[in-house]
């Protein structure tokens, strides 16, 4: 089968394509035959050695996939050969074939499509954990997107629309920001041509607002911070823009307000319970209509380089997805 691999650190065109050997499930473990494979900004960090996960060398990058379980190890009873399947590997998903934990496995919704079903879990789980779990968001509050036009943007825009907020996207060109008013944005900033803080007075009232999700990070999370109106939550998401920021925490006390991380990879393995919960919601949302996945480009599994590189650069509008011909 074939396979992206990492044979050493560095920048996207340092990957290779390598037939490997079809993987063969030990004890509680599933190969899954890959249809198709997503592309996330962890991608990008962990193949220049980047990530908190770092996974011996050689490796293959990808997070998240759909596709058809091939074979099942010892002890697992739960999925069968032949199920059709949405995993989350944090790495080895660019590959033909994939070995994984039974547990890391969720049944394909009956009417997902496989490209539809590797660009839903993570950007829905994680912006559904930041928004309802750690930072509470609530109907009729005001929610402020940063990077909004990306996978996990996207999806916090249609989430806030579905808990009754008010959404602001923030994006860098028009054409982003058209793609966000797409999936439900109220209003949008150009903060690229437009000064957040005085943008987001104009949009509130001088209110400010009530919860602002931050999966940029660089010169745009201060602006985010003072724009947060009495007891907000900054939810700090990643750090898309490269630079982890740095704030007056004296903002905090005057504000009331709290900062607040969001791991989701850890929240899903501490929390198993509430990670169902959320899964099962973020499936009842989908059957609703209320979420749509936006995949802007798939290409082929042997484009991956090209398909990170596009992500890293901040070209994409919602989701890559890789395919095979499997």
């Amino acid at each position: 089968m074939k396979a992206v691999l990492c044979k050493q650190y560095g920048p996207p065109e340092s990957l290779v394509i390598e037939e490997l050997p079809s993987p063969v499930p030990g004890p509680g473990e599933v190969v899954v035959s890959v249809k198709a494979a997503s592309v996330n900004f962890p991608d990008f960090l962990i193949i220049q050695n980047k990530y908190q996960f770092k996974p011996p060398l050689p490796f293959s990058p990808g997070s998240e996939l759909s596709g058809v379980v091939k074979e099942v190890g010892a002890g697992v009873s739960d999925v069968r050969p032949g199920d059709r399947v949405i995993a989350f590997t944090t790495y080895g998903a660019f590959a033909e074939e994939v070995k994984t934990e039974a547990l890391r496995l969720l049944p394909l919704p009956e009417k997902m499509d496989f490209i539809t079903g590797a660009a839903f879990l993570l950007t829905y789980a994680t912006s559904d954990h930041a928004l309802r779990d750690r930072g509470a968001l609530r109907a009729g509050e005001t929610l402020l997107v940063l990077g909004a036009a990306g996978g996990v943007g996207l999806a916090a825009i249609e989430i806030g629309k579905a808990l009754g907020a008010r959404v602001i996207a923030c994006a860098s060109t028009e054409d982003k920001l058209a793609v966000c008013r797409e999936h439900g944005a109220d209003a949008t900033i150009n903060y690229a041509t437009e000064e957040l803080r005085e943008r987001v007075k104009a949009l509130t009232e001088g209110r400010g607002v009530d919860v602002v999700y931050d999966a940029v990070g660089g010169p745009y999370t201060e602006p985010a911070f003072r724009s947060l109106a009495w007891r907000g939550r900054l939810l700090v998401v990643g750090f898309a823009a490269g630079e982890i920021p740095k704030l007056p925490l004296n903002l905090a006390l005057l504000k009331g307000a709290a900062v607040v991380g969001v791991f989701w990879g850890d929240f899903a393995r501490r929390e198993p319970k509430a990670f169902a919960e959320s899964v099962r919601q973020l499936a009842r949302w989908y059957a609703e209509g209320r979420l749509r996945p936006h995949v802007s480009q798939t290409l082929p599994l042997e484009r991956a380089a090209e398909a990170i590189q596009l992500l890293a650069s901040r070209k994409a509008k919602g989701k890559i997805v890789l395919t095979t011909a499997a």
